[in-house]
């Protein structure tokens, strides 16, 4: 009886700190991957989220920073884009209005991503 408790009683805290180990292993990462995804979502272009070789999500993360620098240089591509616009329609006397929407649109870019 008292070798079965004792038994019972190793089993239970080996498997509790497997289970911790295995939770901060999968759990830290996943952590970090949120908070990464949410600067993302605010418009910040310039992560770069990196992993330890051995974590299970590493893939995931790889993904996720090319996705994000994709993205960069769309954002870039289309802000150029803009300000090549302004110069035309400023050098062209384009109607005030376009001139002001470009300008506009230039700044709303700015104020949204980070690139």
């Amino acid at each position: 009886m008292t070798t079965g408790v004792i038994t019972l009683f190793l089993v239970t805290l080996v498997t509790a700190a497997v289970i911790l180990f295995v939770s901060h292993k999968i759990g830290g990462p996943l952590f970090r991957l949120e908070k990464e995804v949410q600067e993302i979502g605010k418009g910040d272009l310039t992560r770069k989220v990196t992993f330890r070789e051995k974590d299970q999500i590493t893939p995931l993360a790889d993904g996720l920073t090319v996705m994000t620098d994709s993205l960069n240089k769309k954002v870039l591509g289309i802000r150029t884009e803009v300000r090549c616009l302004i110069e035309s329609a400023s050098g062209k006397n384009a109607p005030q209005e376009l001139v002001d929407g470009l300008n506009d649109l230039h700044a709303t870019l700015e104020k949204n991503f980070k690139i």
